[in-house]
């Protein structure tokens, strides 16, 4: 009896130190620099465009967290869109954005593409997702 006595109170002492642990990594995620775009982020769309059209797009945040807002890395799901990003801390409150720039040369049809975002947040990633209709344009040099 006094064995599952022993039992019942370390497991009780345990669960609270966990709870508070949970409270407190729960309180820290709160302060944490975060992303708020200006728009939806997961749905621009650039319409349609002429293959070889380069066409850019700035995606615009702000800081809603406590502490400043570090961008290490932003990387392309491919070689032909090239994201800008600032390389200075975004203070609490203030105001940025990524550039998003897009070649279609060499594409065609419907175009999904996704840059990620690699910041001191929670999560470390965010993503935007754009898609483009790239149309063929009609080649003047051929020969009839």
């Amino acid at each position: 009896m006094r064995i599952l006595f022993f039992i019942l109170v370390s497991v009780g002492l345990f669960s609270c130190g966990s709870n508070q642990d949970k409270t407190a990594a729960n309180n820290m995620d709160d302060k944490l620099p975060k992303f708020e775009f200006a728009e939806d982020i997961k749905n621009f769309d650039f319409g349609t465009v002429k293959e070889g059209q380069e066409v850019e797009h700035r995606f615009k945040f702000k800081n809603v967290g406590d502490f400043p807002l570090i961008i290490n890395n932003v990387s392309a799901s491919c070689g032909c869109t090239i994201p800008q990003w600032p390389r200075e801390p975004i203070g609490p409150g203030e105001e940025e954005s990524i550039l998003v720039h897009f070649n279609s040369k060499g594409k065609e049809g419907q175009q999904l593409k996704t840059v990620t975002i690699f910041a001191n947040t929670n999560p470390a990633t965010s993503e935007i997702q754009f898609k483009a209709n790239v149309v063929a344009t009609k080649d003047t040099t051929a020969t009839p």
